[in-house]
């Protein structure tokens, strides 16, 4: 893994989404080139236009046809690439009708992937994961901080997202772990928590929808919710780090800096810019009325499971393997609503 960055090639699956362009990003400055998979191909031009606003694209961006529900299109995408970022992965802003329109374009999205970086003799392949696979299912007492030791235990009241990401990341660990040792890539996964941070375009996906809900005021306050939470940025840098560290190999690597609350980052908000105009609603809701709410609101009922919960997790493995340094809560926050602002989100 000792090719320098001009010589290399990385294909980063799902381009379009919000953790994927900033992995683009990242990968383009550090003078990559990059091959971004999206189901739409005519979509690339928009992702170059949005890059070009943030540093030089060049001919070093290319992008081609694949869909995690779909063989074809997959053998293109990583022919002659040294690396893979799998990305790609079902985000919902509303709740499915059924939980396998998430699990399985999740697993087997996923596996397509691998089978295709085997193939094509790709060296390293981080895989982007989540908390979602690690804290979920253990019931509210929590005696530690959960680590990379953890995982998501698939009980009733764990939601569809949930067991789609520790499913999908269960079943790469175990495809890589079967492959014969002398072909076997170097292979690491990324579990970020709550990802906040600058959005570079009008698409701010799931994550995202705390902030532009506050800043919108869609709700009259702040629900019971704690999340663990990280900057897009540091998601990107995480992945470029795990994709070229040997020591990342074989590894699951917890990224997820500050844990707060759905009020914490509301008073970061209000504190913000309320002098700019925005009043953010501050005060806390009781559960009763987020259940009410989430009766007319599909995104809403999605956080229904987390009410009440407080799920921290430790990062000091990405820290140590990684040398991953975090930005701040207030940095992530304040970087997307003032995001939200220019690309007229809110």
């Amino acid at each position: 893994m000792a090719a320098s960055p001009a010589e290399s090639l990385v294909t980063v699956t799902g381009a379009s989404g919000f953790i994927a362009l900033h992995c683009i990003r990242e990968l383009l400055e550090r003078g990559y080139r990059v091959r971004g998979t999206l189901r739409s191909p005519e979509r690339g031009a928009g992702i170059v236009e949005t890059l070009s606003k943030h540093g030089a694209v060049g001919d070093r961006l290319e992008f081609v046809a694949a869909d995690l529900t779909l063989d074809d299109g997959w053998g293109e995408a990583m022919q002659g690439a040294r690396y893979l970022l799998h990305v790609a992965s079902p985000l919902p802003r509303k709740p499915p009708k059924r939980e396998d329109d998430l699990i399985v374009p999740a697993r087997d999205g996923a596996l397509r992937a691998l089978r295709a970086a085997h193939a094509a003799g790709v060296e390293s392949v981080v895989m982007t994961s989540s908390v979602a696979a690690v804290a979920y299912g253990h019931g509210k007492a929590q005696s530690r901080a959960y680590d990379e030791r953890d995982w998501s235990e698939l009980v009733d009241e764990v939601g569809a997202y949930e067991k789609s990401k520790t499913i999908a990341e269960r079943a790469a660990w175990d495809y890589v772990n079967a492959l014969p040792a002398e072909s076997r890539f170097h292979f690491a996964t990324v579990n970020p928590g709550l990802v906040l941070g600058p959005v570079l375009d009008n698409d701010h996906g799931t994550s995202g929808e705390v902030v532009r809900k506050l800043m919108t005021r869609e709700l009259p306050g702040c629900p019971n919710i704690s999340y663990a939470t990280v900057d897009v940025r540091d998601v990107a840098t995480a992945h470029v780090a795990a994709m070229t560290t040997p020591e990342a190999n074989g590894k699951r690597f917890i990224v997820a800096n500050e844990f707060t609350t759905f009020q914490g980052i509301a008073r970061i908000l209000d504190d913000e810019f309320r002098p700019k105009g925005y009043k953010i609603p501050t005060r806390s809701l009781p559960d009763w009325m987020i259940r009410i709410a989430a009766l007319f609101d599909k995104t809403t009922r999605l956080a229904l499971g987390e009410l009440g919960y407080q799920r921290e997790v430790s990062c000091d493995q990405a820290r140590q393997v990684l040398d991953w340094q975090p930005r701040s809560l207030r940095d992530m926050v304040v970087s997307m609503g003032e995001s939200f602002i220019e690309h007229r989100v809110v």
